[in-house]
């Protein structure tokens, strides 16, 4: 599983942000990792310098094999609180996508 994660240029310590962000995505997909190809993150603060709740944005779009794309979308007041949420959204897409699978 590839994991390509994207930051807007207004993300502040992105090295670190980065690597965590990778750990975060390994850890909390692992399960899923040989049905899917690829992990893409997007995280933004859509607000830049002004500082309001809930403007810290996270994307995930996951690429299982023979399968349309899946992609969700969380905010929150940290990078870190968006991150997580967009992971656990994640986690109940693909358990509900694969499912469907099985049960057919």
């Amino acid at each position: 599983m590839q994991i390509q994660i994207n930051t807007t240029n207004d993300v502040e310590g992105r090295a670190a942000l980065l690597s965590h962000a990778e750990d975060q995505v390994r850890q909390r997909l692992s399960r899923f990792e040989s049905r899917l190809t690829r992990i893409e993150m997007h995280l933004g603060d859509e607000n830049g310098a002004r500082n309001t709740a809930g403007d810290k944005r996270c994307v995930l779009e996951a690429r299982p094999t023979g399968l349309a794309p899946v992609t969700v979308t969380d905010h929150g007041n940290t990078l870190e609180e968006a991150m997580s949420g967009a992971l656990k959204k994640m986690v109940n897409s693909l358990e509900t996508t694969f499912g469907k699978l099985a049960t057919h």
